[in-house]
């Protein structure tokens, strides 16, 4: 206990409260921090929201902001999660959004990665529809202006759907009964499921390449919207309106509405509705000529009726006399007419032999055989036409240097020697032509006509000619 004498020593009780150490946070650990503990807390949350500021990034990711009347939420929608979206978000769509908060350190921002997305109202598979019905509105794939009619007698139809089920079956049944003579190609493919749309699509386009058909049948029995999205795709859609042969789309129920019924040529309520529109035409005239048939059948036995009447008031000895004369006239008419088509055929025949004869002669004039006869005989004669000409070709160029020999002949130093002259050839080869060329005691070779000696040069004597000894007299 404490005194509370006032002369005793008074004791300080005065305590200080130790203080704590501070901690310093650095920016990206205390970030780190948030975003594990929000993330722990929000592991799995609904959000409901209008879409605003929507951004599909090249990447695949989408990014947009989910608002109220009083906040707003950052989103960001991975690739894999919207790859799976059956609608396509829009600024303005009321959805609900599922998945987890977090932290975007990078800018210390709070965001909600969501995990799917689904539009409040209206389910995704609706919404999804009236979107890419818009769409390809707009671009005018489901234009009546495009649209073709059908062929009126098809001589082959494509069918492409399931190769089991009813609806196969059925559509063979109605064609069977209204034209059997119709030629019906089955391209088995899967009408439900995520692989349903290319193989549709690849089936449609086998029919083009094959070329063996006149139109195309796309057809699936009745179900939900989700049964029936293959036929909702966009790929399939385009498919249809790519066609380059007509298609009927006969998709589900008459109350059933699908994309590929926009696009196609024409749009059958059901698969056997299908059958007995692209067999309408052969139907009404098979009924036409059955309704013609029944009416000359009535018509005939009417007319045997009158017959067998107007015979018994006939007395029995004028209708046989009536008989014979329609029978003699009969056997005429027949002679006569059997006269006429043996004539006929004669004339035919005839015709037939002088046409085959114009053919074995125009086969002639073409035989190649003779052309090549022709062509010898061508041949031949350019041969002996050569060669006559070759000949006189020779014969005046004979002549012609013959010619040119006597002329040579007559201008050769040798003939000169022929008229008793001689050329004297020095040692060196040089011919010599004066007296002052040489020199006593040289070798010199003198060539006349029929051979040649050497001599030796002994003197020189200078001549002067004629004409120089009457200058100088």
């Amino acid at each position: 206990m404490f005194s509370h004498d006032p002369f005793a020593p008074q004791l300080d009780l005065t305590f200080e409260e130790p203080r704590s150490a501070r901690r310093i946070w650095p920016v990206r650990e205390l970030v780190a921090q948030v975003r594990e503990l929000v993330e722990q807390e929000y592991s799995d949350v609904w959000v409901e929201g209008e879409i605003s500021n929507f951004r599909p990034a090249p990447s695949g990711h989408v990014y947009f902001t989910l608002r109220d009347a009083d906040a707003q939420l950052p989103i960001v929608l991975f690739r894999r999660q919207a790859m799976l979206l059956r609608f396509r978000p829009e600024d303005g769509l009321h959805v609900l959004v599922r998945g987890h908060v977090s932290v975007y350190e990078q800018r210390g921002q709070m965001q909600l990665v969501a995990e799917t997305m689904e539009p409040v109202g209206a389910g995704s598979l609706q919404l999804a529809f009236e979107q890419l019905k818009e769409r390809l509105k707009a671009e005018g794939l489901f234009d009546a202006a495009r649209k073709r009619p059908l062929p009126a007698f098809p001589r082959a139809v494509g069918i492409v759907t399931s190769p089991t089920g009813a609806v196969i079956r059925d559509f063979l049944n109605i064609v069977n009964r209204r034209h059997a003579g119709l030629s019906i190609f089955l391209f088995p493919v899967t009408v439900q499921g995520d692989s349903a749309p290319g193989e549709i699509e690849a089936a449609i386009e086998s029919l083009h390449q094959a070329n063996i058909v006149d139109l195309i049948v796309v057809a699936r029995g009745g179900g939900s919207l989700e049964d029936l999205a293959a036929f909702n795709s966009e790929r399939v859609a385009r498919a249809i309106a790519g066609s380059k042969l007509p298609v009927v789309s006969a998709v589900g129920h008459e109350t059933d509405f699908t994309i590929a019924d926009f696009a196609a040529d024409l749009r059958a309520p059901t698969p056997s509705a299908a059958a007995e529109l692209i067999t309408e035409a052969q139907h009404k005239i098979a009924e036409h000529l059955a309704e013609h048939s029944h009416r000359l059948e009535r018509a005939m036995r009417f007319q045997l009726l009158k017959a067998h009447q107007r015979l018994h008031r006939v007395p029995a000895t004028r209708a046989e006399t009536r008989l014979s004369t329609l029978l003699h006239g009969s056997a005429q008419r027949l002679d006569e007419l059997s006269l006429r088509l043996e004539g006929v055929i004669a004339a035919q025949l005839q015709s037939g032999r002088n046409h085959v004869a114009n053919l074995a002669a125009s086969v002639l004039r073409h035989d190649p055989r003779q052309q090549v006869a022709h062509a010898r005989e061508h041949l031949n004669d350019f041969r002996s036409r050569l060669a006559r000409t070759l000949e006189r070709r020779i014969q005046i160029a004979t002549a012609s240097l013959g010619s040119l020999d006597a002329r040579l002949h007559s201008l050769s130093p040798l003939a000169v020697l022929d008229r008793g002259y001689a050329l004297v050839i020095a040692a060196d080869g040089a011919i010599v032509r004066s007296a002052t060329q040489i020199q006593a005691g040289e070798t010199l070779t003198t060539r006349i006509s029929d051979g040649s000696f050497t001599s030796r040069v002994t003197g020189v004597a200078k001549v002067q000619s004629e004409s120089k000894e009457n200058g100088k007299r």
